[in-house]
Formats: C-alpha cells, sequence, structure tokens
C-alpha cells in the first residue's frame, strides 16, 4: 500500500461474508470500510475478471482490497474500479487484515540495509568450472553482494585467475580467500576487489593495491590478541590501502563470547572503522535452525557497525543460509535504525512455527456449516483440534483416521485429496501452525506456493445418506 486509505472496498463471497464482518468489526480501523458481497460462494473461486464485469465500486473509495486467493491480475479490475481507485490482493486468510493493515506503513520504508553478504565458494580448487560457476550463480541469486573464491591452502590453484576473470566478466562482484602472496596478486589482478585476509604474516602484499579498488579484511597476527592490529592498519592507513577488520569470531565451546567482546573492544577502538565478521564459523559449526542463528548474529553485527559478513552452505543445515542473511540485514537494520523489536514487519525467517496460530471457535464452525448447502467438505484447525465438515456432516477430533473413517469418503480421488489434506492438517497442530485448506502450510522464506489442484474446492462426491436416497429414486424409477 503506498498510503493510508480513507474509504476500503472489501469484496468477499456469501460463505464468508459474516466472518469478514466480524473482523472488520473488530479491527478498530482508522478508515471507512464497506463489505461488497459477490454472488458466489466461495471467495476463492472469484478471478478478477469475473469481479471486474460484476463489481460495483462506490463513489469515494480509495482501495479495493480482493481475496488473496483470488487467481489474476488487480490490475484488471482497476480499469473498471475508477480514475484513482487502488485494487490489492489482501492475505490469503481474511483473518489477517488487521495485521496487513498495521503493517502497511513500516512495508512502505522496509527494505534497506548496510551489510554486505561475502558468500565463500568452499574449496574452490576443488571444484569443476561449471560447478564453482553454478554455485556462485546460486548465492548471487540468494542475495550475495560478493562472491568468495576459497582456495585451499598447500593446493596449487592454476585456475584461479581464469575463474575470477570468469566471473567478473558475468558481473559478478569477487574476492579471493588465501594468505598465499602469489594467489591473492593473481585474484586482484584478474578483477578480485576483496581478499581475505592480511596480517603481519602477508601484509607486505596489500602495498601493491595502493590507489586500487581492492579492499583488505585485517586479522590479527595468528596465536596473539587485537593489539596486533594496530601495525597492520598503520600500515594500511599509510599505504592508502581500504580496509575492513576482523577480530575474528570463534566457535562456540572455543571462546565464542571472548570473541564477541574482542568485537566490542575493537569498535572502541577504531570507532569509525567498518568491522568484518566470518559467521560460517558460527553456522556451519553448530547443530541449529540457522535461521534464529543468523537472526541474533545479524542483531549483533548491525548494532556492532559490522558492514560485511562471510558465509557459506556447506553443512546441510545451513543451505539456504545467503537468503536468511539477507532477509535477517533488512529486518535488523529496520529494528536498529527505528529503535523497534525485530517483530511485526517480516516473518520470513520463522520457519517452523508460525507467527499466530489463527482459528476459527467451534461456535463459529457450526455457524458457517448452516450457510454451506453443498457436499464438499471444509477442513479447519485450531490448536489441538481438526474439524471436518459439510452440510450434512461435522466432525471434529485429533486422530485423522478416525476422522475420515466418519466422513463416509469411497471414491478414490476424493480419499487422496481428503488424506492429503487431514496428513497437513495434522502436521499443522503438531507443529503449531495455522492451517489453510488447499494452501501451502507457511514455512517463512520457504513456503512454497500453495498445492491448489485441479480439483480445487468442488471435491466430495455426496453423502452416504445423498447416496442412499439416489437408490431409493432409482430403483422407483424401476418399480
Amino acid at each position: 500500500m503506498t498510503a493510508e486509505p480513507r474509504r476500503v472496498l472489501f469484496v468477499t463471497g456469501k460463505l464468508a461474508e459474516p466472518a469478514l464482518r466480524r473482523t472488520l468489526a473488530g479491527m478498530d480501523a482508522t478508515f471507512a470500510w464497506e463489505v461488497a458481497v459477490m454472488k458466489i460462494t466461495v471467495a476463492a473461486l472469484m478471478t478478477t475478471p469475473w469481479i471486474a464485469r460484476f463489481l460495483e465500486v462506490p463513489p469515494g473509495t480509495d482501495l479495493v482490497l480482493i481475496p488473496g486467493l483470488c487467481e489474476g491480475d488487480p490490475a484488471v479490475i482497476a480499469e473498471t474500479a475508477g480514475e484513482g481507485i487502488a485494487v490489492e490482493k489482501g492475505p490469503k486468510d481474511l483473518r489477517q487484515i488487521p495485521e496487513y493493515f498495521g503493517r502497511a506503513a513500516a512495508a512502505r520504508t522496509y527494505g534497506s540495509y548496510d551489510i554486505e553478504i561475502v558468500a565463500e565458494v568452499n574449496n574452490a580448487p576443488r571444484l569443476a568450472r561449471d560447478a564453482l560457476r553454478r554455485e556462485a550463480e546460486h548465492y548471487r541469486a540468494s542475495g550475495a553482494d560478493v562472491i568468495d573464491v576459497g582456495c585451499t591452502p598447500g593446493r596449487e590453484f592454476p585456475e584461479l585467475g581464469d575463474v575470477v576473470h570468469e566471473l567478473v566478466a558475468a558481473g559478478a562482484r569477487v574476492s579471493v580467500d588465501s594468505f598465499d602472496p602469489t594467489e591473492i596478486r593473481t585474484a586482484v589482478g584478474a578483477g578480485a576487489e576483496l581478499v581475505l585476509s592480511v596480517n603481519g604474516s602477508n601484509l607486505d602484499v596489500a602495498r601493491e593495491f595502493a590507489g586500487t579498488k581492492a579492499r583488505v579484511v585485517v586479522i590479527p597476527d595468528f596465536g596473539q590478541g587485537i593489539e596486533t592490529l594496530e601495525p597492520s592498519i598503520t600500515a594500511l592507513e599509510r599505504w592508502g590501502v581500504s580496509y575492513l577488520i576482523d577480530p575474528v569470531i570463534e566457535p562456540i565451546g572455543f571462546g565464542f563470547m571472548r570473541s564477541l567482546e574482542r568485537f566490542a573492544e575493537v569498535r572502541r577502538r577504531y570507532a569509525g572503522a567498518p568491522l568484518f565478521m566470518g559467521i560460517g564459523n558460527l553456522t556451519e559449526l553448530t547443530a541449529a535452525d540457522t535461521t534464529g542463528v543468523h537472526a541474533l548474529l545479524i542483531a549483533i553485527c548491525q548494532e556492532l557497525g559490522v558492514r560485511a559478513v562471510l558465509t557459506t552452505e556447506v553443512i546441510p543445515w545451513a543451505r539456504g543460509a545467503v537468503r536468511e542473511i539477507d532477509i535477517a540485514r533488512r529486518l535488523m537494520y529496520h529494528a536498529v535504525t527505528q529503535q523497534t523489536p525485530p517483530k511485526g514487519v517480516d516473518d520470513r525467517l520463522v520457519t517452523v512455527k508460525d507467527p499466530a496460530i489463527l482459528a476459527y471457535t467451534e461456535a463459529e464452525l457450526r455457524e458457517l456449516q448452516r450457510a454451506v448447502t453443498d457436499p464438499n467438505f471444509r477442513i479447519f484447525t485450531d490448536r489441538d483440534t481438526i474439524t471436518v465438515f459439510n452440510s450434512e456432516t461435522f466432525v471434529r477430533g485429533t486422530d485423522i483416521h478416525e476422522i475420515f473413517s466418519r466422513l463416509g469418503v469411497e471414491e478414490a480421488t476424493h480419499a487422496f485429496y481428503l488424506g492429503r489434506e487431514l496428513m497437513k492438517a495434522r502436521l499443522a497442530v503438531t507443529l503449531g501452525k495455522t492451517y489453510r485448506q488447499e494452501g501451502a502450510l507457511q514455512w517463512g522464506y520457504l513456503t512454497p506456493p500453495d498445492d491448489r489442484g485441479p480439483e480445487h474446492v468442488k471435491l466430495t462426491h455426496p453423502s452416504a445418506r445423498a447416496r442412499s436416497r439416489a437408490r431409493r429414486a432409482k430403483g422407483g424409477d424401476r418399480r
């Protein structure tokens, strides 16, 4: 949303109208609103061309909000709605409408960041060129700013210059991870703009980068403390070489907290210098889902003034690390610069558990059932119960086998559909997630597209009672 609306028209179907009106009445909206009930039972079956054909937009409307499950481009509706009237798809669940409008203001400015992501192609000399290129392309597509070519100590890399040149020619910014002066010179000569790393052991190679765009990451001398940074930094400044400081983060169990203290101390000593952190040291060596680990590490980096982080995706549980850091840097930049908790604006790092569980009460579901006139089964969950109903049947329980046995379903395609949905509903209850029929469970940034199949809503054959009536009628014909 580009601006706060003054009058909003909410479009829905007959079945969802009562729930929509309850939601709107309870949200304490800052704008006037009306509800347009279309001549269709299930709102999800509407398409934008169909809405454009039949929707009448009252004068004074600023925004038309259609259900998020509607298929088609909202621009089709905007063409007929009237000049200056915005048309948007709302959330896929109408119970999220208050949240949708509550996040609108933050969403207008959200997304900035000031931390670069350096993604390492690990052990690059061991990879075939096409495999190396694919990994680099994956990192770039995931949000990496710089592709780091990770050299292997003691292993020659005669193709290093060609690899760097090829990546640069493809539009990538490149760094080299090596302490070997020859490898560093080769990579920078081929276009690498960042060197990981220099200290007293190889500092002289950095003198050659004076007056170039190449930057270096300076670390303490091996086995020494942060006091050894001072002579290296003094030399780099004298030569006019740009640098970032890396006090070196240690894995948990090997001085993690002490290394955080080093970062804080370096920030105090070098108040204006950009810092660098190799956060892969934590994620690759900690058997935990990386979404939360990245959130906290990037929060630390944001507050400390770390301006570049190094990561990789070697260990299976770190798969997706670059995408997670890209999300985390935006979330933490927003939190720190706006002085607000990192919540309520971007939930993509919440993958296993949902930010909120949206559920109807049993009374609300029974009221909804009274409006149903067809045999199609509707499925809902709350924190511990699954509810399935159609016009004739209302079943609540926790055992999906027992629930299915009470539905009287025999046709294979419908049994398959209900089995799939009931298993998904059970998973939602188990993990504390919101279930939405024919919709994908929410897994944060990993959420797949909705699994709406060709059968869509009209899924269930007539109930046993209806079949019995049909058989009796057929028998009467024979008589």
